[in-house]
């Protein structure tokens, strides 16, 4: 895996909705970029001491860029926003372990995201789509209201199913509302989003008997595995220390998701 610490560029930076940003980087770490693995952004800004972990939403593999898309949270993203093209942008890539592809062939495929768990989806179903192993792929992809982000993007790849909390556009609820309004089945999820959301696809799998890969999202530190700031339970015991713990940093963000008590 190429991971290191490198001083990257910025091709280009869009306000894509509220307080949502889409930043392309230029950066050799791109060509081993996995889906669903993510990169930690620097501010410049010393106080905030610690990165910024951010998920790639695409990788241009052959010609060195990286996009990431991101809400501003606080103070570091906040200064993130702001920077502009050839401006220099420190990274720490590429990191975790990202989706199984492998998991997926011959397969019915959803791709679930929901509000900033949307982003990974893109290479996601980019990925499967030039695999071409899956039999059959659709996003489910949950916002907040009719801001759509990254819609258009997915649609290149896959069939997009929308639900608003608003029900300003597509199915009015959250995604598995979508699954239950289309009747939709699908023989594995692939998945990232809030905490709740990714509660109930572990919920449905165990019930459906279908095979659930989900992305957990967590505060981090280090994002290489040495502080054990963002360990998650787990169903089986660690083969090192003997507990039953996992570090979403470095064993994650995915895990199989009968293999995590959430």
């Amino acid at each position: 895996m190429n991971k290191k610490k490198v001083i990257a560029k910025v091709i280009s930076q869009r306000k894509i909705g509220e307080g949502i940003y889409d930043m392309w980087i230029e950066t050799d770490l791109a060509e081993d970029a996995g889906a669903g693995q993510f990169i930690c952004v620097y501010p410049r800004d010393k106080s905030t001491l610690l990165p910024r972990p951010i998920s790639i939403c695409e990788a241009d593999r052959a010609n060195g860029e990286l996009r990431i898309v991101y809400r501003v949270a606080g103070k570091g993203t906040e200064e993130f926003s702001h920077y502009a093209a050839g401006e220099d942008i420190g990274i720490l890539g590429c990191l975790g372990n990202g989706f199984p592809l492998k998991a997926a062939e011959g397969k019915k495929v959803f791709l679930m995201g929901g509000g900033i768990g949307i982003p990974p989806m893109v290479q996601l179903a980019k990925d499967l789509r030039a695999e071409g192993k899956a039999a059959e792929v659709k996003v489910i992809a949950g916002y907040r209201d009719g801001q759509l982000f990254l819609k258009e993007d997915m649609e290149k790849y896959a069939d997009v199913y929308v639900a608003t909390e608003d029900g300003s556009v597509g199915v009015k609820g959250n995604v598995m509302d979508v699954i239950a309004a289309g009747d939709m089945r699908a023989d594995i999820i692939m998945a990232c989003g809030p905490m709740p959301m990714l509660r109930a696809v572990r919920q449905y799998g165990e019930e459906q008997g279908v095979e659930a890969y989900i992305s957990l999202e967590e505060r981090m530190a280090c994002g290489v595995g040495a502080c054990l700031g963002c360990v998650c339970r787990t169903k089986k015991e660690d083969a090192h220390s003997h507990v039953k713990n996992a570090r979403i940093c470095t064993d994650g963000p995915v895990f199989l998701a009968s293999d995590v008590d959430i």
